[in-house]
């Protein structure tokens, strides 16, 4: 894992910058967003309605979290699970031929491909790195 501070810095700007940005477009629009969690064929109804009311808001407060550094590992866990959840939800709609939008940045979003899953495993990567870096101790 990466050790450099100053680099995970920077990888918390753009994790937490992305999830604020994808987290504060969804909360503008939640009936887009359940409309977009419906399109995957997944959820129910009201599960679609609840996620899009939910998880928005635990995007941007895990966005905002990360770069201030407040509750850093706890944003970092949280925003590696949503990545994890993600990326098995893309890969499952990929196999089963469904062609949309992945929803993530309301009317900015694009079609479900392997690039959203690279792009998205890189987020990961950051995310995770944050979660396991400790800083050292102070004698």
């Amino acid at each position: 894992m990466v050790r450099n501070k100053h680099l995970l810095f920077i990888f918390r700007l753009i994790v937490g910058g992305v999830f604020i940005w994808a987290g504060v477009l969804k909360i503008m629009d939640p009936l887009g967003f359940a409309q977009n969690i419906k399109n995957y064929r997944i959820f129910s109804h009201d599960t679609s309605f609840f996620l899009a009311i939910v998880l928005p808001w635990m995007e941007a407060f895990c966005g905002i979290f990360l770069i201030i550094g407040f509750w850093r590992r706890a944003s970092a866990l949280l925003t590696s699970a949503m990545l994890l959840g993600f990326i098995a939800l893309v890969v499952i709609t990929i196999a089963r031929g469904i062609d949309i939008d992945c929803g993530c940045f309301g009317q900015f979003s694009r079609k479900l491909d392997y690039k959203l899953l690279v792009s998205d495993s890189l987020l990961l990567l950051f995310s995770l790195s944050i979660y396991f870096f400790k800083p050292k101790k102070l004698a």
